[in-house]
């Protein structure tokens, strides 16, 4: 297995979407065809799905160096009202598009930290989303809590606005890891929200752990885990640290190269998170996470309804994503676009009433066809050739999947292609395969992260 990691473990995309950002049309999307897109996919899917909302939250106290997401740091807590009157002004304008009432299937808050907003603030959000628009029939609204930062007052309003799905970032409980990460947060903080979430009626915990930061090592990580497994969480997240300084600069050089786990090193402490995970009830979903039996997640899985986008895995798709919030990035599934990043940039643009994209994708037919078999494969394991290709792209695909096929970690057949349990961990590696964007513009320089 080790020369199988050594061989595969090269970067590339993590697929929370198709194609992924760096090969988007240069030239981007004009805002006529992104609202077309929008209204169709609105028009065919709000009746019998609804659509999903991601609200971007993006301030942080202070600044955690694994961190690869689009944030501001501040202590300054009047940016909250101006920005979330932005918001709901930003989701005024999608509101006009569309003309009928939305009807809401998912909710996520993500960040940044959410719940540096105060529990007045995220009131006002949530009941200004739904001044116009309703709840589907199946309601599903999660959000992200920094332990340190969050508080009973909190939980409790989330829940009364109708959240029953809760995350924690964890990352690891090492005190050294941490003050490497810039993360120093106690079990007992932890335990405390859990704790919490639990008294006041959450369904579904979630703790984002992350392995492969510095100074990790196998005993640090059986403590953590160890620690994780005491607090009992109905999912996991069980990340590969995506070290991306050339992207993310400052906040990613915050420690030395050398300190970070290598390749076979960092491949263990994956193996050994996993078993530890099985060994207490635990099952694999997907990649990188992990669920109880009695989990919404697990359950999509068992049933192939299974979801994934730029929130991660989901428990149902909708056709309809819109992302509300500087950085963030919508999916009509027949296109993408993502909002401006500089918050001030993104301000003004809604002010002067434009939904504030910058960039975007319009899909191709062809593009379409390999989203469906990259979501397949990414949910599933395993997808049905009968899904567009012609004879000759099929040969092309297999031809560049000969040697995860050689090695046994695939199977190929007439009517499917599987992945094989002990190709799960390479899954990102047959997606490629499927990547015709990637094969036609490799990049010259180092864009994604490792896949192992």
């Amino acid at each position: 297995m080790n020369n199988l990691i050594q061989k595969y473990n090269i970067p590339g995309p993590r697929y929370t979407s198709y194609p992924t950002v760096p090969f988007w049309n240069k030239e981007g999307i004009a805002l006529q065809d992104w609202k077309r897109t929008v209204k169709k996919s609105f028009d065919e899917s709000n009746d019998a799905e609804g659509i999903s909302l991601y609200i971007h939250l993006p301030f942080c106290e202070s600044l955690c160096t694994f961190c690869a997401c689009h944030k501001k740091i501040t202590k300054r807590h009047e940016v909250e009202q101006p920005y979330i009157e932005t918001l709901l002004k930003e989701w005024d304008l999608y509101c006009d598009l569309l003309v009928e009432r939305p009807k809401i299937r998912e909710i996520h808050l993500g960040g940044g930290t959410p719940t540096f907003f105060s529990s007045e603030n995220l009131n006002k959000l949530i009941n200004g989303i739904f001044k116009r628009a309703d709840k589907f029939e199946v309601f599903d609204f999660s959000y992200e809590g920094h332990p340190n930062h969050t508080s009973e007052k909190q939980l409790q309003t989330l829940y009364d606005l109708g959240s029953r799905r809760n995350s924690f970032g964890i990352q690891d409980y090492d005190p050294k890891v941490q003050k490497a990460i810039h993360r120093i947060q106690s079990f007992e903080q932890v335990k405390r929200v859990n704790d919490l979430s639990r008294k006041i009626g959450y369904e579904s915990i979630s703790h984002d752990l992350i392995f492969g930061l510095p100074f990790q090592t196998e005993e640090s990580i059986r403590n953590t885990i160890k620690n994780t497994i005491a607090l009992k969480p109905d999912r996991i997240a069980y990340y590969s640290y995506a070290h991306v300084p050339w992207i993310k600069g400052v906040g990613q050089r915050g420690f030395d190269e050398n300190d970070l786990p290598k390749d076979n090193e960092k491949r263990h402490l994956y193996e050994l998170g996993k078993q530890l995970f099985f060994d207490n009830g635990y099952v694999e979903v997907g990649m990188d996470h992990f669920a109880l039996p009695t989990d919404s997640l697990h359950k999509a899985m068992e049933s192939k309804k299974l979801h994934r986008n730029f929130m991660g895995y989901t428990a149902g798709k909708t056709e309809l994503m819109i992302g509300l919030g500087m950085s963030s990035i919508s999916d009509s599934w027949y296109a993408f676009a993502q909002n401006e990043k500089d918050v001030d940039v993104y301000t003004e643009k809604v002010n002067n009433g434009i939904i504030p994209i910058f960039r975007g994708h319009l899909l191709t037919e062809q593009d379409l066809i390999v989203r469906k078999h990259i979501l397949n494969l990414m949910c599933n394991l395993e997808t049905e050739w009968n899904v567009g290709f012609d004879a000759t792209t099929k040969a092309q695909i297999i031809e560049r999947l000969q040697e995860i096929i050689d090695d046994g970690l695939v199977e190929v057949s007439e009517t499917k292609i599987t992945v094989k349990e002990e190709g799960r961990m390479f899954v990102r590696n047959v997606c490629m395969a499927f990547d015709l964007r990637l094969l036609e513009n490799k990049p010259n320089t180092r864009v994604f992260s490792m896949t192992i």
